[in-house]
Formats: C-alpha cells, sequence, structure tokens
C-alpha cells in the first residue's frame, strides 16, 4: 500500500508544479473574476467618457409636435446623446461629421401616411448603440404620432401593449415551481459545463501520463514493482485529487465574486444564477455524478492511453470517448428546455451518459429515488467492470510499444496480460 501512495501523491504533486497547470489554473481565475465584475469593468469604463454624443437633426416634418417628442424619448433612452436641431445644409453637417465635430446627423420627415421616419448619417455605423436609440426614439414618436391620428388616448395605448401574463401552475404534488425550476436550471447548466470540462481535461490528462511514462521507458520498472490495478488507480486518484484543488480554488473565487456582485447577479435572468434556495440533495447530486463521471472516464482513458506509446497518437486513440462527452453534453443542453423528454429519460440510465443526463434529471424535476439509485447502481457497476477489463488492459498495454492507434490492440493487450 505504501507503493500506491508513493505513485498517488507524485502524480498529484508532480502536476500540481507544471507551468501548464499554474498557468491555466491563474489564467481561468481571472476570466472568472472578471466575467464575475463585468458590470463593473462596464461602468468603470462608461465612467470614464462622459463626453456627449452631438447628433445634428434636420427637422423635414412640418409638425412642430413631432421633433419636440422624438427628442424626449431619445434623451430618456440615452442621457448622453444630445440632440439640436439644425438650419446648415446636409453637406455642411457631412463635413462637421467627417471632421469629428459631431457623432452624425438625422434627417427627420414624414411618409406618406404622415407618420415619422428618419435617416442616419455617421462616420461609421458600427457603433449601433446611436443609431439603435434614435431608431427606438423614432419608433416610440411613431406610435405617439398615429395614436394622435387615430384619437386614443396614451391610457389605452399603454393597455394594448402590456404583456400579457401566464401563470404556470403544476399539478402533481412534488412538482417544482416555475422559480425553483428557474434557479435549478441555472445551478444545473453551470454545473454542467463543469462536468463537461473536468472531464475532457482530466481523463486527457490521465492518458497523456501513461504514454509519457511508456515513452520514456520508465513502465517496465514500475510495473514489475506495482501491480496494474493499484498503479492505474494511484494516478486516477492523484489526478483526480488535482481537479478537486483547481475546481475547489475556482468555486471558492467565484462564489465570492458572485456574492460580492450579488446585485448585479440577481438582474441576470430572473432568478438564473440565484442559487440560495436551491435544495442541498441537488447539489449532493452534483457531486456524487461528478466524481462518478470522473471515474467512469478516467478509467476509460487510462487503458486507452497504456495502448500507444507515442504522446501525439493519444487524442487519436480517446477520440472517440470525446465524441460520447460531446454527445452527452449536447443531449444534457436539449434537455434543460425539456427535461421529460422520453429520449433523455432513456439514455439517463446509459453509463457514458447518466452523469450528465441523470444529474440533469434529479435537478430539475422530481425523480423517484430508486430511478436515480439505479443509474448510480448501474454507474458503479460499470465503474467496477472498466476497473477489472482496464487493469488487465493497463497491464499488457504498457508493455507494448511502437504505433498503435486501432481498438484491436485491446485484444493484443489482454493477451500480452495472461503471459
Amino acid at each position: 500500500m505504501n507503493k500506491f501512495w508513493i505513485i498517488f501523491w507524485h502524480t498529484y504533486t508532480s502536476k500540481l508544479k507544471t507551468k501548464s497547470f499554474l498557468i491555466t489554473t491563474g489564467v481561468t481565475l481571472l476570466l472568472i473574476f472578471g466575467l464575475t465584475n463585468l458590470q463593473n469593468v462596464i461602468d468603470f469604463f462608461n465612467d470614464g467618457d462622459k463626453d456627449a454624443v452631438k447628433v445634428a437633426v434636420i427637422d423635414q416634418t412640418e409638425n412642430e409636435t413631432i421633433y419636440p417628442v422624438f427628442e424626449q424619448n431619445a434623451s430618456a433612452m440615452d442621457k448622453k446623446l444630445q440632440l439640436k436641431r439644425s438650419e446648415k445644409s446636409e453637406e455642411q453637417l457631412k463635413k462637421d461629421v467627417l471632421d469629428e465635430k459631431m457623432e452624425g446627423y438625422l434627417i427627420l420627415s414624414l411618409d406618406q401616411d404622415g407618420l415619422p421616419q428618419g435617416s442616419y448619417y455617421a462616420r461609421s455605423i458600427a457603433n449601433s448603440s446611436v443609431s439603435g436609440t434614435i431608431e427606438q426614439a423614432i419608433q416610440q414618436t411613431k406610435i405617439a404620432a398615429g395614436t394622435a391620428n387615430l384619437g386614443l388616448k396614451s391610457e389605452q395605448l399603454s393597455q394594448l401593449f402590456t404583456p400579457s401574463e401566464l401563470k404556470k401552475t403544476a399539478l402533481l404534488e412534488n412538482a417544482k415551481s416555475e422559480e425553483e425550476l428557474n434557479q435549478a436550471r441555472g445551478l444545473v447548466y453551470v454545473l454542467l459545463f463543469i462536468i463537461y470540462f473536468s472531464v475532457i481535461l482530466y481523463a486527457s490528462m490521465i492518458a497523456m501520463e501513461v504514454a509519457v511514462e511508456k515513452s520514456s521507458r520508465v513502465m517496465e520498472i514500475l510495473i514489475s514493482s506495482v501491480s496494474p490495478i493499484k498503479q492505474m488507480f494511484a494516478k486516477l486518484l492523484g489526478i483526480g485529487l488535482l481537479s478537486l484543488t483547481q475546481f475547489g480554488l475556482i468555486v471558492l473565487v467565484g462564489y465570492s465574486s458572485i456574492k460580492g456582485n450579488m446585485e448585479n447577479t440577481e438582474l441576470m435572468g430572473d432568478g438564473f444564477f440565484s442559487f440560495s434556495e436551491v435544495p442541498v440533495a441537488t447539489l449532493v447530486y452534483a457531486v456524487v455524478f461528478f466524481i462518478l463521471g470522473y471515474f467512469i472516464f478516467a478509467t476509460l482513458a487510462a487503458f486507452l492511453g497504456s495502448l500507444v506509446s507515442r504522446i501525439e497518437d493519444v487524442q487519436q486513440m480517446i477520440a472517440p470517448m470525446t465524441y460520447i462527452i460531446v454527445g452527452a453534453f449536447l443531449i444534457a443542453m436539449f434537455g434543460l428546455g425539456n427535461p421529460e423528454a422520453p429520449f433523455i429519460t432513456v439514455t439517463s440510465f446509459i453509463p457514458l451518459f447518466s452523469p450528465m443526463i441523470m444529474f440533469l434529471r434529479a435537478g430539475m424535476l422530481s425523480v423517484p429515488a430508486w430511478e436515480i439509485g439505479l443509474s448510480i447502481g448501474i454507474l458503479v457497476i460499470t465503474i467496477i467492470a472498466l476497473a477489472v477489463l482496464g487493469a488487465k488492459v493497463y497491464k499488457g498495454g504498457v508493455l507494448m510499444y511502437g504505433k498503435s492507434s486501432s481498438f484491436k490492440d485491446v485484444k493484443k493487450a489482454l493477451q500480452m496480460s495472461k503471459d
């Protein structure tokens, strides 16, 4: 058992000290901190640009009520937008715009129905914020003018444009409310990404670790002093602890940053990222399926990695496994909108899909405990079967050298493990 812990800690510490791991972790933490403080960053740069945006208006409406309403609407949308009627010719305004004396100019006119329309001219139309504000202001002015032409009161018009409210109520006693579903959907969405990226990243790391040791010709010494099953699981647990270390830092920084910017995050998605009332069971399922998902794909990656002797062959060998992970993730993304779909239910019991799909169902729906238990049981049995098979393939595969990129090598590795 002492040799097991030596390999375990060596795998963990050697990966922990690598520049790639430190740089990746640092960049990820900075990215998360930046994303969770994005609104503060935007406000900081906006505060530094307090200059008014000047736009000249050539009023061709010949209606004294159109322009004041338009100007009022535009100012209400953007305080920095400064509109001013101009008596200059269009050629003079064009020269002023090109000389950067103003942002642009607008020709405000009436269409054949007597309703306002506009033509906006600027040095570049890449900045859509100004043109978008002007367009919305013209639209509101058009509605106001049309209302006046039809003899409708503003109160009547506001009633017509008020969105209809649809109250949704689940009849099942244990069904989740709409608010609970929104919160669960946000948590499941985040954790699905974590499971997806962690499985791809760390499973590839395990396969690469085995291939690197084979390429250095150290494997013959290791395999003669430590049993294959101990060696394989020491690497799995070592890199597993590495993943928990990295994600622990990510969760700590992310949670602290989100908590410090709670006012901004609560505005996102009507509670989509508000996890204050998420059931503890959902968090427990997240941890359970994260660990099981890691082990089933890590075990698979370990013995696939043992079949190759060149580092450049690793990605080709584990490519089918990666496609399965991507497929499970895409199914889970679809299931966020319809978690009760029949094929979502079926795939939640398929071992290579269940870490994501069953977690999705458990987080979004009131799934019977026996279904979750059955899925976990199938997962555990599959992991044990893969571990037994993987140990045999690992034992023979690590002694195979030369170009290996075919699954036919599994049979060859099993034969070598018996010798």
